[in-house]
């Protein structure tokens, strides 16, 4: 029998662990968030210890237990692939980076991480660190980064506004700045490596932990990217679908405007919509799932072919090979 769409609720990173956090979910879409400081909103997640749950509580790795590839679908191989996150930085988050997998399988026994983010908001100076300067090399990091505040030279700081997407694979030097809530999708993975965090302290007086070695070791100079530019897609249905991303890990494109457009299943993979104004899904016999602002649904591989109405959605899949 297909399984129906599995409206999320998220876990939350929050207080010293995200000490940049805000109150933004709360405000824009009505996350029961814990406190004042929560930075990340974890839509889709099968991280030990900060699983999402349906709403009957039950969390996403019991789910995957329950219905194996019926849910997750017959081409995704081993641990649960993705994280989606929304995430709000009241101020800027540290500078970081982090492994590829063969990195992270040899040195933390974890997948690595490639990630995305598309900004939901952003105040009018908002920022992005992403990459560093052309002619930078591994060297001159690392002793800027010996050098604490140095390093702000080095980094390539380009303007965030809503609607831009930014893709950021593993090996990209890069920091979220003050001001920006933005969708993050991702590896499922924890592994980060901490250049800078602009010299603050914490209320003991305690700067951060860093781990330069690591992060020097990963970091690739030569990256170059810009943001991501909209691909029209075709539809079916009223509407406009872009192709964001198509990448060895994930998928992503953008609905706006959309009347009874298709999502077709698809038995390879899952896939994961998050509404980013209010949605609905029709699916089997009338059957319909009404999605607010903010709110994330888990669409399983053997599930039925949907159709969105939505104002602004984005849908994320593991890519398949």
């Amino acid at each position: 029998m297909p399984l129906a769409p599995i409206l999320m609720r998220p876990a939350y990173r929050f207080g010293s662990q995200t000490p940049w956090g805000g109150a933004k979910l709360r405000e824009l879409y009505n996350k029961d968030t814990p406190d004042a400081h929560t930075g990340e909103s974890l839509e889709l997640s099968a991280i030990p210890g900060l699983n999402s749950t349906d709403l009957e509580g039950t969390p996403l790795s019991h789910l995957i237990e329950r219905y194996g590839k019926a849910l997750v679908g017959t081409a995704v191989k081993g641990d649960f692939p993705l994280l989606l996150k929304l995430l709000d930085a009241r101020e800027a988050l540290s500078v970081q980076v982090h492994p590829d997998d063969a990195y992270a399988r040899k040195h933390e026994n974890k997948l690595g991480k490639t990630e995305a983010w598309y900004i939901l908001s952003a105040q009018p100076d908002a920022y992005l660190v992403y990459g560093i300067r052309e002619g930078v090399t591994r060297e001159m990091l690392e002793e800027a980064s010996l050098q604490g505040a140095k390093v702000e030279e080095l980094l390539r700081y380009v303007p965030a506004t809503q609607g831009d997407c930014f893709f950021i694979p593993s090996g990209t030097v890069h920091a979220i700045g003050e001001g920006i809530v933005l969708y993050e999708i991702q590896q499922s993975s924890d592994v980060t490596y901490r250049f800078y965090d602009w010299e603050r302290r914490d209320k003991n007086g305690n700067k951060r932990l860093l781990h330069l070695k690591q992060a020097i070791d990963v970091t690739d100079p030569d990256l170059r990217l810009d943001k991501v530019i909209p691909q029209p897609l075709p539809m079916q249905g009223k509407g406009q679908r872009d192709g964001l991303l198509n990448t060895d890990f994930f998928e992503m494109q953008r609905y706006l405007s959309c009347q009874d457009a298709l999502i077709p299943a698809d038995r390879r993979r899952f896939a994961v919509l998050t509404a980013l104004k209010p949605a609905v899904l029709h699916y089997a016999h009338g059957k319909l799932l009404v999605l607010p602002a903010g709110q994330t649904a888990l669409l399983p591989a053997n599930g039925e072919d949907l159709h969105l109405t939505c104002g602004e959605a984005l849908y994320s899949c593991p890519a398949v090979k």
